[in-house]
């Protein structure tokens, strides 16, 4: 196998977008641990739970929509059982599943948090580029997602 180097443009660009990649997560936790006292993951959980019918879902497929494992999910939501903001029951669906519902104290948390949230994402991101840059932003991210997800769990997210 033959091994095509990225040209000096194409190195610049990844260099850059992988300093985002490693970036931008500390500065929105920061923000949210700060203000919400939520980390970005469970501010993350909370809002795919508030966008649910009936703020509930099944914790696999919450594990779908947050990109996260199932054990690691199970840590976060219990976390947040005992905050109150989440609780956890059966699925009357299917037994041998459970789902996670949003509290209403937890929707008053997401709700709270999200403000702040969307200040930081405008204020690190947003507000950062042109209109016609965001457009581009859009079609680069739809294109790499295409190709890392296949199945397209997080690009219907959106």
């Amino acid at each position: 196998m033959t091994t095509t180097w990225l040209t000096d443009a194409e190195r610049a660009a990844w260099v850059r977008m992988a300093a985002v990649l490693e970036l931008l997560p500390g500065v929105l936790d920061t923000q949210l641990r700060r203000d919400s006292g939520l980390t970005h993951f469970e501010y993350f959980t909370l809002a795919m739970l508030s966008e649910a019918d009936g703020r509930t879902l099944r914790m696999t497929a919450l594990a779908a929509q947050t990109n996260a494992t199932l054990p690691r999910l199970s840590h976060v939501v219990r976390r947040l059982e005992g905050r109150g903001l989440v609780s956890r029951m059966p699925c009357p669906e299917d037994a041998r599943a459970t789902n996670a519902r949003l509290t209403d104290d937890g929707w008053e948390a997401v709700r709270a948090a999200a403000p702040g949230h969307v200040a930081a994402v405008r204020d690190a991101v947003v507000d950062a580029l042109t209109p016609t840059q965001i457009e581009q932003l859009t079609a680069i991210t739809t294109a790499i997602l295409r190709r890392i997800d296949p199945d397209g769990t997080m690009l219907d997210r959106s």
